[in-house]
């Protein structure tokens, strides 16, 4: 039987408290992630050897693993080795670490569809290696990739949900947890995808109007 409207409002305190949690999840997972994923594009594109193999090799994990497989690794994996952390600090680095590695050839690919003859340009008024990239490449290589970022945010908010495994208190774990108490798991988690919705919907509207001014300028 569906539980009544008051029943709803009733467990709406501790979903809420759950989203919060991932929200916070995600933000601190992006604020980490994409200034990670710009140092691993950089170094992938580096003539360093030695560098441009280690960014490779952060890269191809952060990609080729799972994001659950990441989260159980950091979280079970780290105390055989005498490093243990706190189930919302695993969830953070794991998903920072995901973030990176995807958003890194988001980054690369933008970096390298500028036109060539901006590169000869900056070579031509004598700046150097690090100006050019911070006044050339950077300003528009971000621009471009933007909603492309904007659209992996979304993907990285709705990944929360795997920290449940880890026993994170975030939305999905609130959910799973009112089910265990009312036996309604259906109504339960119903309640927590429409609040993913909630914030996945608008945020995806927002990407298609950032891609659409972003075209719009381009072809300008």
């Amino acid at each position: 039987m569906f539980p009544s409207y008051e029943e709803i409002i009733t467990w709406m305190p501790d979903l809420l408290g759950g989203l919060s949690v991932s929200v916070q999840v995600t933000a601190l997972s992006l604020l980490f992630g994409i200034p990670f994923g710009l140092l691993l594009a950089l170094g992938v594109l580096t003539r360093n050897k030695a560098l441009r193999y280690v960014s490779l090799f952060l890269v191809e994990v952060g990609r080729g693993a799972p994001a659950l497989v990441l989260l159980q690794f950091i979280y079970f994996g780290l105390p055989s080795v005498g490093l243990t952390v706190e189930s919302f600090v695993a969830a953070v680095i794991a998903l920072a670490w995901n973030t990176g590695a995807y958003t890194s050839e988001i980054i690369r690919a933008s970096l390298q569809s500028i036109a060539h003859g901006q590169r000869e340009a900056a070579e031509a008024l004598g700046l150097s290696r690090t100006d050019e990239l911070r006044y050339v490449l950077l300003p528009q290589g971000l621009r471009v990739a933007l909603p492309a970022l904007l659209g992996f945010s979304i993907l990285i908010f709705q990944g929360t949900s795997l920290c449940f495994m880890i026993t994170l208190p975030e939305l999905v774990s609130r959910a799973y947890e009112i089910g265990s108490n009312t036996f309604r798991y259906f109504p339960a988690l119903l309640c927590a995808g429409a609040l993913y919705a909630c914030i996945s919907i608008p945020a995806a509207l927002l990407v298609n109007h950032v891609e659409k001014r972003a075209s719009f300028y381009t072809q300008r």
